[in-house]
């Protein structure tokens, strides 16, 4: 048999996505300030961004990523083991361990890499992982590249999570999940998850991309929430590019495994560390989140407030108190189309689908800032309601 041509491979993926509604094309944004963006020539209001406390464009941050960048440079010159850990690393490392209690700190370029390296690293054959089956595609992409057995469990089904682990008693076992889920906007149930991973000698993981800053006092995050620290989620991972505004991750951990993960984890030895001048943006946006608490404040009044006017059209929402605040619409024409009729309308929402999201699971992923007002959302929730042909009452005080 003929070697098949990589050109007609693409070709033909090419025409099943086209067929299934699925083609994905990048917008160009030409200009931003808060959540009003330029995208093809149109002023548009965005609510499908993930900087939900309005920090990246705070001036304090930008004067600290610029302050830095005139000492230090635009790049660290090498990876973390042989020039690239500066000293801002090592001040943001020690300032988020101690703000979430933690021993030590690890500052990664991105939070798909920080899962990558924790996995690959602390995971391999004969060792079990047992994630949720809407966890981020890095979680799940990591414990393929540790070669462990992975098992999904349903989402939030705490018992299945169990029933799982008790399947293989040998190895290590990691109990890995999101914090609050990034197409749904629900948290975990971690708690219970804390108690099965216990009972099951398993280490629990929480990627809490959208739970820190935005959760819970100070903005700690789903621990806070939840009652837990690090003695029940000994490993922690903060990714940066949402509530913090910036980019890169920070993982949480003991000395022992952190180091660990330092020392071994090929996708942290390999890569160029992050700019120093990125690290102290980021500091700059943990004093802001930790002493500006009516930011979040006037996020969960939003939320409360669009959620309200949702109902009232009734529209399909999710359990989520986040945020998140997801449309589930089923097929990728018709989330395409109220897409496509909310820029119409003034309004940059994203249709997401699969395989971000579960085959017949398109919807709009509508996400909220504290750079929108109540006139923000109060025109969404018009657009949608004309949008959808639902008659439009005034939003309940």
């Amino acid at each position: 048999m003929p070697r098949q041509r990589l050109h007609d491979r693409l070709a033909a993926a090419r025409a099943a996505r086209e067929a299934a509604q699925a083609v994905r094309t990048r917008r160009e944004v030409e200009a931003r300030e808060g959540v009003q963006v330029l995208v093809d020539g149109r002023q548009l209001t965005s609510f499908c961004g993930n900087d939900y406390l309005g920090l990246s464009q705070h001036l304090d941050v930008v004067a600290a990523l610029q302050e830095a960048a005139a000492w230090h440079g635009v790049g660290s010159t090498g990876s973390a083991g042989v020039s690239g850990h500066h000293a801002e690393h090592a001040a943001f490392e020690r300032e988020m361990a101690q703000w979430l209690g933690y021993e030590r700190g690890l500052y990664f370029g991105s939070g798909y890499q920080a899962n990558l390296a924790v996995l690959q690293s602390l995971l391999g054959e004969g060792d079990v992982c047992v994630q949720d089956k809407l966890n981020h595609a890095c979680l799940i992409d990591g414990a393929r590249l540790a070669r462990c057995e992975l098992k999904r469990y349903p989402h939030a089904d705490v018992e299945a999570a169990m029933r799982q682990l008790m399947t293989r008693r040998e190895g290590i076992a990691m109990l890995a999940t999101d914090g609050v889920f990034s197409m749904d906007g629900d948290p975990a149930p971690l708690a219970d998850l804390a108690l099965v991973a216990r009972a099951q000698d398993a280490l629990l993981y929480v990627d809490d991309a959208h739970g820190v800053g935005v959760l819970g006092p100070e903005g700690r995050g789903s621990l806070a929430v939840a009652g837990l620290g690090a003695r029940e989620v000994p490993l922690l991972l903060v990714p940066l590019g949402k509530a913090f505004g910036g980019q890169g991750a920070m993982l949480l951990g003991s000395h022992a495994v952190v180091g660990h993960v330092a020392e071994t984890a090929r996708p942290y030895l390999y890569s160029t560390a992050p700019a120093p001048a990125m690290a102290a943006a980021m500091r700059a946006s943990l004093r802001l989140i930790r002493s500006q608490p009516w930011r979040r404040a006037k996020l969960a009044s939003l939320v409360a407030r669009f959620r309200r006017g949702a109902s009232a059209l009734g529209l399909p929402l999710q359990e989520s108190f986040t945020p998140i605040q997801p449309i589930v619409l089923g097929d990728n024409a018709r989330a395409l189309s109220l897409s496509a009729a909310l820029e119409q309308a003034g309004y940059l929402v994203t249709a997401i689908r699969p395989p971000t999201v579960p085959e017949q699971q398109a919807r709009l992923r509508i996400t909220l800032s504290c750079e929108h007002n109540e006139r923000d959302v109060d025109g969404l929730l018009a657009a949608l309601a004309e949008a959808l042909g639902a008659r439009h009452a005034p939003i309940p005080a």
